[in-house]
């Protein structure tokens, strides 16, 4: 384990911002990659003086949102045909496909908002917003207000606790816990506005 976890920081460090762009589109598209293996090492070498903090954050958003348009327009020009025959590598079957556009096509802001904070959710979130025609802006803003706090969580984790595994052990749980916390909270301000709004339009 300690021989990967250098071998990541090397390799980072090696390809420098561009690395974390392409590692960090890769993870926000069908590639099955963690973005903990990318961000943690990045704040880690900024800890070190190697990087700016500030640029590897903008450089893995940046990377998150490429690979998230990725997705969206692959939905949007194969859209359900592509759903449908490769679905079930994904977790997709026709019903919840039926669920996930009628969901997106009433919440999708706030859901492409959310589901960038939730692991293994963040890979896929962009397909269903493609398929529900979500503004372009909107999912672009969203994702990026998504990924960007994952991404800061992520690369502040690596710059202050560095190498000791432990603590950053310890503070990931607590980090899971704030992070649940916050998308809790934010559903429920979401709940509110919008029976605020459908009382007002009854009105």
């Amino acid at each position: 384990m300690v021989a990967m976890i250098d071998w990541i920081v090397q390799t980072v460090g090696a390809l420098g911002y561009v690395g974390i762009f392409v590692m960090m589109f890769l993870e926000s598209s069908f590639f099955p990659f963690p973005s903990e293996v990318v961000m943690i090492p990045a704040g880690y070498l900024a800890f070190k003086g190697e990087m700016n903090l500030w640029i590897a954050i903008l450089m893995g958003i940046a990377g998150s949102l490429a690979g998230a348009l990725f997705n969206y327009y692959l939905a949007v020009k194969l859209g359900r045909k592509l759903l449908l025959k490769y679905g079930h590598y994904i977790f997709f079957t026709p019903e919840t496909l039926d669920k996930v556009e009628l969901f997106f096509k009433k919440h999708g802001p706030f859901s492409t908002l959310s589901g960038r904070l939730i692991p293994v959710v963040r890979q896929y979130v962009s397909l269903p917003a493609g398929l529900a025609r979500m503004n372009l802006g909107l999912f672009s803003l969203y994702t990026a207000l998504g990924a960007g706090i994952w991404v800061s969580i992520l690369a502040l984790l690596g710059y202050y606790f560095g190498q000791n595994e432990a603590l950053l052990k310890e503070n990931l749980h607590t980090v899971t816990v704030v992070v649940l916390g916050f998308i809790a909270f934010a559903v429920v301000i979401y709940i509110v506005l919008q029976k605020k709004k459908g009382s007002n339009g009854n009105e």
